[in-house]
């Protein structure tokens, strides 16, 4: 049996933003979250719940998984 463990790293928002061009404040308004939570998430000082992840993934069109880097 082989053990796989991941770990979250960083949030990769500020790209999915900027490739959606989108600002903090267009997706905030979107997803009923303030500035200042998406400025958290995007600047690696809160890590998204998962209501929030996937919220942010269906305004960015992305998959939840493409919101943070994933280490093994």
């Amino acid at each position: 049996m082989v053990t796989v463990a991941y770990k979250v790293g960083k949030c990769l928002l500020r790209y999915h933003l900027t490739i959606n061009g989108m600002t903090q404040q267009d997706l905030a308004n979107r997803i009923g979250k303030t500035k200042q939570s998406i400025s958290l998430y995007a600047n690696n000082a809160q890590i998204m719940s998962y209501e929030t992840a996937l919220n942010v993934s269906k305004a960015l069109n992305c998959a939840m998984e493409d919101l943070y880097e994933i280490k093994e």
